[in-house]
């Protein structure tokens, strides 16, 4: 064959698989930038597959792509300070789920966790929503940036580790160690900070001292309930790079 006709048969090829991603789903590139290993937790909305079954290990510095399909929608946060045996059995210090399982299988985890949210792709709508969220509270610095997709696709992150300035009303430590930042929902256990009954709308939920703090070391991460102006991310690109620990 000669070459020019190997060479666009090649091009063919590629432009026909990455048209097909595009359509079928999307990938989800997760890279682990922590000085020490992470175990990210993954959890499909309703209806949806929970890829990995759940959890798995990354080592530092590790990669690993993820393929979802078309309109999947979900949640991936990190697990730290990790032990199972060989059954995946254990706990982890932050993020733990399943009763303490590597597989969390269709359970989300224990806050406080940074979570990443995702939407890609809806019936009514062909537009990816996404956003890293601290409702449930911070243990991991995370962003989540796609690549390609077009003038006004954001980068969803809290790139600083909130656990340095954490208040110390908001602190879990193991070991003497702060490894997580409560919510002021976790810690006071109210609608008031909860955002739920009466205070479940807009006009009557406000954010709150702590809410306030999160946002001004987090400008791009949703701070509480009704964070929605400046923390969800609308694209349509085929790839994320979701990166723990990212750089700063």
């Amino acid at each position: 064959m000669a070459k020019s006709a190997t060479l666009f048969l090649l091009c063919f090829t590629i432009s026909a698989f990455l048209s097909s991603s595009f359509t079928d789903g999307a990938q989800l590139i997760l890279v682990n930038n922590c000085q020490e290993s992470i175990w990210p937790g993954i959890l499909g909305g309703g209806g949806q597959i929970t890829p990995r079954n759940g959890g798995f290990h990354m080592g530092s510095g590790e990669e690993t792509i993820i393929d979802v399909p078309d309109k999947w929608s979900g949640r991936i946060w990190g697990r730290q300070g990790c032990t199972f045996n060989q059954n995946g059995k254990g706990s982890c210090q932050t993020g733990d789920c399943n009763g303490g399982s590597l597989n969390c299988q269709g359970t989300g985890g224990v806050p406080p966790a940074t979570v990443v949210e995702m939407t890609l792709g809806s019936s009514s709508s062909p537009l990816h929503f996404y956003d890293v969220s601290l409702v449930d509270g911070f243990n991991l610095p995370v962003s989540m940036k796609p690549i390609g997709g077009g003038v006004g696709c954001g980068v969803a992150a809290c790139e600083v580790n909130l656990n340095i300035c954490c208040p110390s009303a908001l602190e879990v430590k193991r070991d003497g160690k702060v490894v997580g930042c409560k919510s002021a929902c976790l810690a006071m256990q109210s609608a008031k900070y909860c955002c739920t009954g009466e205070y479940a709308n807009p006009q009557a939920c406000k954010p709150t001292l702590f809410a306030n703090l999160f946002k001004a070391i987090c400008p791009k991460a949703y701070s509480y309930a009704f964070d929605d102006s400046s923390s969800l991310n609308k694209c349509r690109a085929s790839r994320y790079v979701i990166t723990f620990c990212p750089p700063k």
